[in-house]
């Protein structure tokens, strides 16, 4: 992709064409990769076992940590909130967004909000702070790509171009794909876990409090399923998902990827008695039909 950026200086609309075909069958491998996660991992050990030592100190009032974690050095003991492990910190997720011009927001924004309430730095607010998590050449890659990525803008100026528009279109197809099956993943892996996650035990000596595990302490009902990097676990997901579809140059793949406050005179693609955070109104033995092979049921009416 340096190379289509390099490539769209000069105005070679074939290589950055070729480029972008390339980079949509790249994320198509990644997104066959991200399958053998069920190969040798279960759901059960990962969420009780593996995941409370990714859980971090930031945003984990539910877990009994509201100023994070109490750090003394001998000198000036002092509370820290750090994120815990996060997808956003991989630099190559990051990496694809920052190439393909995709935007994100605060969780529970949409594009039609008064544009001075979301500036660039705003809107981009916990993408930018869990790049202080990876390594520092990786970092530091992704801001200078930042500062010179211009596929987006030489696309959309080229509207015309349908090899082209339908190269990137399909880049952020696949790019959708993989948050899709994220998602999924996050559904199997977590939520169904923290559902079916048993209270926990008395302690044989009642003086004794019982402990509470950081990742699987199961909220409130008044608050939200939170993930190990600190965000509202499946609103953050999905408006992220909905997000990757909104710069699609066709105006009906602008609406088949984003399922979001797009057009409000199509119908939206969520899940029947989806709400707008994630929640699904149950009614019966179960309200919603998926395409995942882990959920399903009879339909309400």
């Amino acid at each position: 992709m340096l190379r289509a950026i390099a490539a769209a200086r000069t105005g070679n609309t074939q290589i950055v064409t070729e480029c972008l075909q390339r980079l949509a069958e790249t994320i198509d491998e990644t997104n066959t990769l991200l399958q053998r996660m069920y190969e040798n991992c279960d759901p059960y050990v990962f969420y009780n076992r593996i995941r409370p030592y990714l859980a971090g100190s930031k945003n984990m009032g539910d877990a009994g940590l509201p100023n994070g974690l109490l750090y003394d050095d001998g000198h000036k003991p002092e509370y820290r909130q750090y994120g815990g492990g996060s997808n956003a910190q991989s630099s190559l997720i990051q990496f694809f967004d920052i190439v393909l011009g995709v935007e994100h927001r605060p969780t529970g924004t949409s594009r039609n909000d008064n544009p001075s309430t979301r500036d660039t730095k705003a809107r981009n607010s916990f993408i930018h702070d869990m790049r202080t998590y990876m390594p520092g050449p990786h970092r530091r890659f992704l801001e200078q790509v930042d500062s010179i990525a211009n596929i987006r803008s030489f696309v959309e100026a080229r509207r015309g171009d349908s090899a082209l528009c339908m190269a990137y279109d399909a880049c952020l197809a696949m790019l959708r794909v993989l948050r899709d099956k994220h998602i999924t993943i996050v559904s199997r892996y977590i939520i169904l876990q923290s559902r079916s996650a048993r209270q926990p035990s008395q302690p044989v000596n009642p003086s004794v409090p019982a402990t509470t595990n950081l990742a699987s302490a199961a909220p409130t009902d008044k608050k939200k399923l939170r993930g190990t990097g600190g965000t509202a676990l499946i609103p953050f997901l999905k408006q992220a998902r909905d997000e990757t579809g909104e710069p699609a140059i066709d105006a009906w793949a602008r609406r088949l990827l984003s399922n979001g406050p797009a057009d409000k005179k199509f119908a939206s693609l969520s899940k029947v008695g989806e709400q707008p955070d994630g929640h699904l109104e149950v009614v019966g033995l179960c309200g919603t039909w998926t395409a995942e092979e882990n959920e399903g049921g009879i339909c309400h009416w």
